[in-house]
């Protein structure tokens, strides 16, 4: 599957093997783009999350929200295993 060229704009989204296990981070971060998606979810706005976390920009809680968004797309098919 080719990967569109919007989500490969979101050059703040980093995965490390060695950083979180290899888990969706900010910037090669501990801050996983899960826990930006969650503190979101359950209903910290963008203003407290930058101030929970003063390292982190806007800009990284936009990409991370792209980054959930794009992930939440995928379709996943069954193989039929011989």
């Amino acid at each position: 599957m080719e990967i569109p060229l919007e989500i490969r704009q979101l050059d703040r989204i980093t995965l490390d093997p060695a950083v979180m296990g290899g888990k969706p981070c900010i910037r090669g971060m501990r801050v996983t783009v899960g826990m930006i998606v969650g503190m979101i979810a359950s209903g910290h706005d963008q203003t407290e999350v930058l101030a929970l976390y003063p390292y982190l920009e806007s800009q990284d809680i936009a990409q991370a929200l792209s980054y959930a968004a794009w992930r939440s797309e995928e379709v996943e098919a069954a193989i039929a295993c011989a």
